[in-house]
Order: structure tokens, then sequence, then C-alpha cells
């Protein structure tokens, strides 16, 4: 299977599924991937939900994430949900060239959407000589997000070991777009068809979108989910979760509308090509990837 694009549509909408590269989580520079991804489970607890995964607690050393943005050609826009990581390691940023490869452009991107402003997210904004990698689009993202990254709100929130290298991401690549945000101040139709979901707790301002067509609907979850687990654990949080309780809120929020909508949802650090359905589980759900076969 191609792990660089996969194509779908939605309605009356093309839409492209484009893979930034992976990146691999682990120590040194990460804690243990159980740590990192479910910072507070009960190992006991932890260790079973890991075998019904075929992962072994105590083995599992590294987590190689995808980073999976989209672009939806409306017929009026073409819209990109997220730049990558750009420069972040050594197999990311390879966004435009498997845009690319699908026949689009960077010059033909005319939107882009940031959901969060964490470096996975916005660091293909700028390229490696600091200009615009979009140069033709407008940018939109939420007020709160950008308050929180451009003034001192991140460096009074955010834990010292990672302070510096989250502000200066954002910082150095928010700033070269700022004379073409458009902020967005509550859950409102960014474009006909695409509505922003406010979806905090990872970070302040992060959002969620839904792409509806016709009557076919996608879910751009962002981060409100980072492993299909937490479908099944919405209370284990992430060690890059900001505001723990305030994701489980959030998560649970978002699960509850994939369910009763009956929409694709699309995870950005989920398995390419990230797609799939949520199934009600009592009170957890579960992942139920899209086949790619065929």
């Amino acid at each position: 299977m191609d792990t660089t694009t996969y194509r779908f549509k939605l309605g009356d909408f093309q839409c492209i599924v484009v893979s930034d590269g992976t990146h691999t989580y682990a120590p040194p520079t990460f804690p243990p991937p159980a740590m990192f991804l479910f910072a507070n489970a009960p190992r006991e607890y932890l260790e079973q939900t890991l075998r019904e995964h075929n992962l072994i607690l105590d083995k599992w050393s590294e987590w190689t994430s995808p980073y999976i943005c989209l672009m939806v050609n409306t017929g009026e826009h073409l819209v990109l949900v997220d730049t990558g990581a750009g420069g972040l390691g050594p197999n990311t940023g390879r966004l435009v060239q498997n845009l690319k490869a699908s026949g689009i452009t960077a010059e033909d991107i005319d939107t882009v959407i940031i959901t969060h402003a964490h470096p996975d997210h916005i660091g293909g904004i700028t390229d490696s000589e600091g200009r615009l990698t979009f140069p033709n689009a407008h940018y939109v993202m939420s007020r709160d997000e950008w308050d929180f990254w451009t003034t001192d709100r991140a460096e009074t929130k955010l834990d010292e070991h990672v302070r510096d290298i989250l502000v200066s991401y954002a910082r150095n690549n928010l700033t070269a777009i700022q004379s073409r945000l458009n902020p967005i101040e509550s859950e409102t139709e960014i474009l006909p068809g695409i509505q922003a979901i406010f979806a905090p707790g990872h970070t302040p301002g992060q959002i969620a979108l839904t792409v509806t067509s016709k009557v076919e609907q996608l879910l751009c979850i962002s981060d409100v989910v980072l492993h299909p687990i937490h479908l099944e654990h919405p209370e284990w949080h992430a060690a890059v979760d900001l505001d723990p309780e305030q994701v489980e809120t959030t998560r649970r929020r978002i699960l509850e509308k994939a369910v009763a909508e009956n929409a694709l949802v699309l995870g950005f650090h989920f398995p390419f090509p990230g797609l799939g359905h949520v199934s009600q589980k009592a009170d957890r759900w579960q992942w139920q990837p899209i086949s790619t076969s065929g």
C-alpha cells in the first residue's frame, strides 16, 4: 500500500490524505512510548491493554508516528489542514513533494487551516530559508491558540524541559503568517462545507474540523486522540497534553459526535492513511480503520 497519499471522495469534494513522513518517539529525547502516550495509566491495567494490542510494556521502546495532513478540493478552494513538521526530524518534511506527486503544487493551496501550533503541525509553514511554503495561502487558526503561543501564556504554562523549543518553534513559524492570518473567535464555518470545532486540552486553542459535502462527513480530530488506545481509555492522557482534565472532556464530546453522525474520522497520528470510523463500546469507543484493499 502507498503510504504517502490516499485519495477519496467526500460528496462533491475531492480529498487526499498526505503524509509528511514519520517521527520516532523514544528515549532519551522522549519518555518510553507507554509513558509518553498514557502518562497516568495504572501499570497493571496498562500492561493488560497493551497485550490486547500485541504490545509488551517493558519491550515497547519506540513509537514511530505518521504525520498525516489533509488536502480538500472543494471545487472553489484548495484547502490544506496543517503543514506537517518541516525539518523537525530526518523523516519529516515530505508534505510538499507528496502533494506534488499528486499533481498539486504548494502555490495551488489557497487556504491553510492550523489545528494547533505544535511543531509537527506548523513546522512546514516556512522552508529552510524562512520563506512561506504556501505563498498564495491565507491561514486560519483559533484566536486563543494564537494568543497562547504569541504572548507570555505559553512560557508560564509549559514545563521547563519543553518550553523553549515549543515556544521558539511556534513563534518563528506563526510570525511568518501574521499578515495572512484569519483568527477565528468561535466555532464557525471557515469555508462552505468546512466547520471549525473547538477541541481544547491538548493545547488551549486546538480545533477539530468537520468537512461536509452532500450527506457525507469527515471529522478531522487532529490531536484530540493520539493513539487508537485513547478511544478505549479516554481518561489516559499523554505527556504532551497541557490540560488532562479538559482533554478527556473534549475526547468524549468529539467521539460521541463521531458515532452519532457516523462520520469518517481522520487522526493525524494514526496508522496511515489515518481514516476510520468510531464505534461505541459502553462508555468507551473502538477504532475501526477503513479497508484500503481493492
